[in-house]
C-alpha cells in the first residue's frame, strides 16, 4: 500500500474548472476509475475518475473551488495494482445526458424513465477531450438542466422530470436535495408533473381538453355568491385520478339485486351476543367477505386480472373494504380471507378501519386486493354503481337493508333485504357470468350453510 495524490487528468482546453460536487469523503473505499468529484466550466460538466483504487485519506479540495489540469484532489492509499491504464486516465470525459422524460402516477413519482445517454467519443491520449455544450437555466427549452451527472443518473432512477425542477445551487444548479424535494412534494400532492397533468386530470379540476373532450368550464363563483375555497386532501387527489381514469378505461356494466338475509342478520344478532365479552363485534361485511370468497372460487374470472391481451387467474383470495375517512375514502385490504373465520375476519376489519381514519395505513395494507366491496349499509340509499378498482375486473357494492314484504307462493312475509350492485369488466365478464354470480352470492347469504360446500 501506498499513498498515492490523485490528480485532475487531461481536461482539454478549460484552463481552470470549479469543483460543484464531492463525491467521496475521507475513510471511503473507491474502486479505480470511479468518480470522485464533478467539475464544471463554462461550457460543460465532468466527473472526475480515480487512477487507482484503495481509501481515501484526505480531501486536497472543497466545493466551489477552481483546480486544473495537475491539480492534487485527495490523497489516496491505493495498491499500485489497481491503476487503471494510461489510455483509461489521459481525459475526463464530459458526461452529459439527455433530460428524463416527465412521467405520471396518481399516488406518487413514476416508475424510473429509460433515458438515452450521449457517449463522450473516443479519445486518444494525446487529444484533448472534446467539451459538450451544457445547459444554461434560461437558455430555451431543449437544453440540458443544470446539473451534474450523478444527479442526472440519481433523478432518472426515481423518475424525476429534471427539466421541471428549480435548482438551489450555484448558477441555479439542480442538487440532489431539489431532486428529493421534488420527489416528496409529488408523493404528498404538493405538486403535480407536466405529465400527471396532461394524463392524469384529477376530479373536476381536470382538463378536458387533455382526454379530447371540451375543456372544463372556468367560472367565478364569487360573483354569484360568498365562497369559501378548500384545497383537496392528498387522499382525494390521488384517489381522484385513480377513478377518473378507471370510469373512464374500464367498459363497466352493473347488475342490481336482492339477497335475503333475515336469517343470517338473525345469526350475526346471537354471535355478538355469545362473543360480547370477547370485545370483537361481528359485522355483515365480514359474513359478506365470506360469502363473497366463495362465489370467486365458484367463479374465477371475477378474481382475475388483465394483462394485455392475457387474463391472470389468481390463486389467493385478497379482499378490499371501502373505508369511509375524513379525509377520503380508503381501501384497505384483507389478506388471504379464505382462510380466516367471520371473528377474525371482524377484528383485522376493525384495526384496519382505524388505522385508515387515523391515517396510519401503509401502503401494503392497501395493496394486493383481488376483490373490493364498498358498503353503505350504516348509511342508507338503495342501489349505487361502484367504479372497479383497477388493476381488478369487479367490485360489489352494498346498501343498507330494509324490511320487505316477500311472496313465498302463498303469502307475503316481512323479508330483511339487502340490495347489492355488482360492477363488472366487460371485456372480461360477460352478462350471463354476471347474473349467476349475484343468484349464487344470494343463495349463499340466503342460507349461509352454502359457503361450505
Amino acid at each position: 500500500m501506498a499513498l498515492i495524490d490523485i490528480k485532475v487528468p487531461d481536461i482539454g482546453d478549460f484552463d481552470e474548472v470549479t469543483v460543484i460536487e464531492i463525491l467521496v469523503k475521507p475513510g471511503d473505499t473507491v474502486k479505480a476509475d470511479q468518480s470522485l468529484l464533478t467539475v464544471e466550466s463554462d461550457k460543460a460538466s465532468m466527473e472526475i475518475p480515480s487512477s487507482h483504487g484503495g481509501v481515501v485519506k484526505e480531501l486536497r479540495v472543497k466545493l466551489d473551488d477552481k483546480v486544473k489540469q495537475g491539480s492534487i484532489v485527495l490523497v489516496l492509499e491505493a495498491d499500485a495494482s489497481t491503476a487503471v491504464a494510461p489510455a483509461a486516465e489521459a481525459a475526463a470525459a464530459p458526461a452529459v445526458s439527455a433530460p428524463a422524460a416527465p412521467v405520471a402516477q396518481a399516488a406518487a413519482v413514476a416508475a424510473p424513465v429509460a433515458v438515452a445517454s450521449v457517449p463522450a467519443a473516443p479519445v486518444a491520449a494525446a487529444t484533448p477531450a472534446a467539451a459538450m455544450p451544457a445547459h444554461e437555466p434560461t437558455a430555451a427549452t431543449g437544453q440540458l438542466p443544470h446539473a451534474s451527472p450523478s444527479v442526472r443518473k440519481f433523478a432518472r432512477e426515481i423518475g424525476v422530470p429534471l427539466a421541471e425542477v428549480k435548482g438551489s445551487g450555484l448558477k441555479g444548479r439542480i442538487t440532489q436535495d431539489d431532486v428529493q424535494g421534488f420527489a416528496k412534494s409529488v408523493m404528498a400532492g404538493d405538486i403535480r408533473t407536466q405529465a400527471q397533468a396532461v394524463k392524469a386530470p384529477a376530479g373536476s379540476g381536470g382538463d378536458g381538453a387533455a382526454l379530447g373532450l371540451l375543456p372544463w368550464p372556468k367560472v367565478d363563483f364569487a360573483k354569484f355568491g360568498p365562497i369559501e375555497r378548500k384545497e383537496m386532501s392528498r387522499i382525494k387527489k390521488i384517489s381522484g385520478a385513480n377513478l377518473l381514469r378507471n370510469a373512464i378505461m374500464i367498459p363497466a356494466v352493473t347488475n342490481h339485486d336482492d339477497a335475503d338475509i333475515t336469517d343470517l342478520e338473525a345469526f350475526r344478532v346471537s354471535t355478538n351476543k355469545e362473543n360480547e365479552k370477547s370485545g370483537v363485534k361481528v359485522t355483515m361485511l365480514a359474513f359478506l367477505i365470506k360469502a363473497c370468497v366463495a362465489t370467486l372460487k365458484k367463479y374465477p374470472e371475477f378474481n382475475s386480472s388483465l394483462d394485455g391481451d392475457a387474463i391472470v387467474y389468481k390463486n389467493y383470495w385478497h379482499i378490499g373494504f371501502a373505508a369511509d375517512t375524513p379525509n377520503g375514502l380508503m381501501v384497505p385490504v384483507i389478506r388471504d380471507a379464505d382462510q380466516k373465520g367471520v371473528l377474525q375476519l371482524s377484528q383485522e376489519m376493525g384495526e384496519l378501519a382505524k388505522k385508515a381514519r387515523d391515517g396510519k395505513l401503509s401502503s401494503a395494507e392497501m395493496s394486493g386486493a383481488t376483490f373490493t366491496i364498498s358498503s353503505l349499509g350504516g348509511i342508507g340509499g338503495k342501489y349505487f354503481l361502484p367504479i372497479i378498482n383497477a388493476p381488478e375486473v369487479a367490485i360489489l357494492g352494498v346498501s343498507k337493508s330494509t324490511m320487505e314484504p316477500v311472496w313465498d307462493g302463498k303469502q307475503f312475509l316481512p323479508r330483511l333485504m339487502l340490495p347489492m350492485s355488482l360492477t363488472w369488466d366487460h371485456r372480461v365478464i360477460d352478462g350471463a357470468a354476471a347474473a349467476r354470480f349475484n343468484a349464487y352470492l344470494g343463495q349463499i347469504l340466503g342460507d349461509f350453510r352454502r359457503v361450505l360446500l
